[in-house]
């Protein structure tokens, strides 16, 4: 049984005796009767149209949004989340990352396994931290079968001589002193890069500037992105629909690259913390519009902007291949909701939760 509609969001108020605000989540595990019925296609035409070389009419791209299996509810939380919390810097002048490219099979919704080309474990690879002014030793080992490449949003660097192709079977090493503060995508930029993204080949490096920024309490970071299959992903894994690529018709979109990940697992913190997400949205193609259920951001530096922040924001653009920062201190305790305010990626799984202090309630699937 495949179930449609997935993570069609619900989110309901309730106001407790004690007056504490608290929001449950639930989802829609049937398809609506309300949905709109699939255009009819003419398949005549269609087949009139390939015969005489007629690329002006197009297949039917067909959406597997949505689609999981009858017991997504225990895969799901079965899941191991991706870690976003993050990591520790390293002290020293030069700070040492190597990755090994890799061919893996991993789920990016319950039960829904995909082919992805990773940066070590999966998509996305893992969060790098360092301090500005250090610098960065990168060495790719490409244990693929095709050409890639590492090409760091961070690094002023001259893109033919570091970020070149590295074959199947060798290494590369480059250097580059990280001078600008900030968060910054980091990818795959061999051709086409709309596919080697679209695979999984991103993630985040954050740089901490010089000068500190307001103390937080958490640091989380989060990469959004989008997943276009050729399948549902159920019997057998799905590869890339570079058709639906370049359509930009995901079937998934993510934080950290599983869907609904911190609904099942939320993020935490206690009431009156600061909370720091450092945001990345990686694309390969959409925008993430970062935006907190139940509360207002004390400070945001949109295009990570860590020279000047705005207060009192509701929602920031942060566009494909950029990145910005965001506090958030929440006194009261409840669940909050971080989502892409542009809804349609809520309901393909780009949405989880911030849960502030031991509050009841659950948000199953």
């Amino acid at each position: 049984m495949v179930l449609k509609g997935f993570f069609v969001l619900m989110l309901v108020a309730v106001v407790t005796a004690g007056g504490a605000f608290m929001i449950s989540l639930d989802t829609m595990a049937a398809s609506r009767s309300d949905d709109p019925a699939p255009a009819a296609v003419d398949e005549k035409a269609v087949q009139q149209a390939q015969a005489h070389g007629d690329h002006n009419t197009a297949l039917p791209l067909e959406s597997f949004a949505g689609q999981v299996p009858a017991n997504s509810a225990e895969l799901a939380k079965a899941q191991k989340p991706y870690d976003a919390t993050l990591p520790p810097l390293q002290s020293g002048d030069v700070v040492k990352v190597h990755m090994v490219m890799k061919h893996k099979v991993v789920e990016i919704a319950p039960g829904v396994k995909y082919n992805v080309w990773a940066f070590d474990e999966g998509a996305p690879g893992p969060i790098v931290h360092v301090r500005q002014g250090q610098t960065v030793e990168f060495t790719l080992t490409n244990g693929g079968t095709i050409p890639h490449s590492m090409d760091f949003h961070a690094a002023r660097i001259a893109p033919n001589v570091a970020f070149r192709d590295v074959a199947p079977g060798e290494s590369f090493t480059f250097r580059f002193k990280a001078n600008d503060p900030g968060v910054f995508m980091y990818h795959c930029g061999t051709k086409p890069v709309l596919a080697h993204i679209a695979n999984g080949m991103y993630g985040a490096i954050v740089v901490q500037p010089a000068k500190p920024l307001p103390t937080a309490d958490k640091e989380y970071v989060l990469v959004a992105s989008e997943w276009y299959l050729n399948g549902d992903g159920l019997q057998q894994p799905a590869s890339l629909d570079m058709a639906k690529a370049r359509a930009m018709m995901p079937d998934w979109t993510t934080f950290n690259g599983y869907a609904n990940q911190y609904v099942t697992h939320p993020l935490t913190a206690e009431p009156g913390e600061t909370v720091r997400f450092w945001v990345v949205a990686a694309g390969p193609t959409l925008d993430t519009n970062f935006h907190i259920v139940g509360t207002i951001f004390d400070r945001a530096w949109p295009n990570q902007d860590l020279t000047r922040f705005q207060s009192g924001v509701q929602t920031v653009a942060v566009p494909a291949g950029g990145g910005a920062v965001f506090d958030v201190k929440i006194d009261e305790p409840g669940l909050y909701p971080f989502v892409s305010h542009a809804f349609a990626h809520v309901d393909l799984g780009q949405v989880g939760v911030l849960k502030v202090g031991n509050v009841p309630g659950t948000m199953s699937h």
